[in-house]
């Protein structure tokens, strides 16, 4: 009985141990696993009015973990993604003129509309995850807790050209690039595999261009992955043991402001 009794204490706190982020951090770059089931749960996507540090959203929300998620306008502080979630504001890009009444980017719309999203879903077997186009249909039985646009898709197929991220002419040369996604610098990745959640937080001290990106997911062997924003939109707080920015200020430990947001309940 007394060794019965002493099997379920280790269970239990085995189960325990494994509710936590798993983080590693090598060669500059944080990967972090979301291992316990419940991580679906304790997942949201929040919004500000205006722009908020990452830093600082952490210390409202009392999250366990909080990362940068979609893209955004600093000059007027409107979204270029869509996030939905479960607690704060729903943000729509459409409702951003600077993006919607651009003329050099009018045909290209619905490819920026169209940008991969990270999904939370409650499906009639259970909440899940799941990363998609936005305009993608929602599996059968599932609707939409929460989600936050951001791109590309990343793994298995890398979509510059189809979510226009680049631009090319008729020679196959890039004529415009957004994100700096063919140079190196800071990423912020969410990725799945086997319907685990795999973050990697590429800090300045790595920074890695898509190309390269996709070939780190892939070494991981995760199923999908798409980027979230990044360059000095790229950061990390963890408890109050991690703080990660990437603003050229050196000096500063509180990042840029954003939008939104991903974070992880207690």
């Amino acid at each position: 009985m007394k060794k019965t009794l002493l099997l379920i204490a280790l269970l239990f706190a085995n189960l325990s141990v494994h509710s936590e982020p798993i983080i590693d951090f090598n060669s500059g770059i944080y990967h972090i696993i979301l291992p316990d089931k419940s991580t679906v749960k304790k997942m949201d996507f929040v919004t500000v009015e205006g722009l908020e540090t990452n830093k600082r959203v952490h210390q409202m929300s009392n999250s366990v973990l909080t990362i940068n998620a979609g893209f955004f306008d600093p000059n007027n502080k409107k979204t270029i993604s869509y996030v939905n979630s479960k607690t704060t504001s729903d943000l729509d890009p459409m409702f951003n003129e600077a993006l919607m009444q651009n003329k050099q980017l009018s045909r290209h719309l619905p490819q920026i509309l169209n940008r991969t999203e990270f999904r939370i879903l409650d499906c009639a077997k259970g909440k899940r995850f799941e990363i998609e186009s936005h305009n993608s249909l929602l599996p059968d039985g599932c609707i939409l807790l929460a989600s936050a646009q951001g791109g590309p898709l990343i793994y298995p197929d890398l979509r510059l050209k189809e979510e226009f991220f680049i631009l090319t002419d008729n020679e196959g040369n890039v004529v415009r690039e957004s994100a700096s996604v063919l140079h190196k610098t800071a990423r912020t990745i969410i990725g799945l595999k086997e319907g685990i959640v795999h973050i990697f937080i590429i800090t300045n001290e790595n920074p890695m261009d898509l190309y390269e990106v996709r070939q780190l997911v892939e070494k991981y062997k995760l199923d999908k992955a798409m980027a979230f924003d990044g360059g000095s939109s790229t950061s990390l707080n963890y408890l109050n043991k991690i703080n990660v920015v990437s603003v050229e200020d050196k000096d500063s430990d509180t990042g840029r402001a954003l939008k939104s947001f991903m974070i992880i309940n207690k």
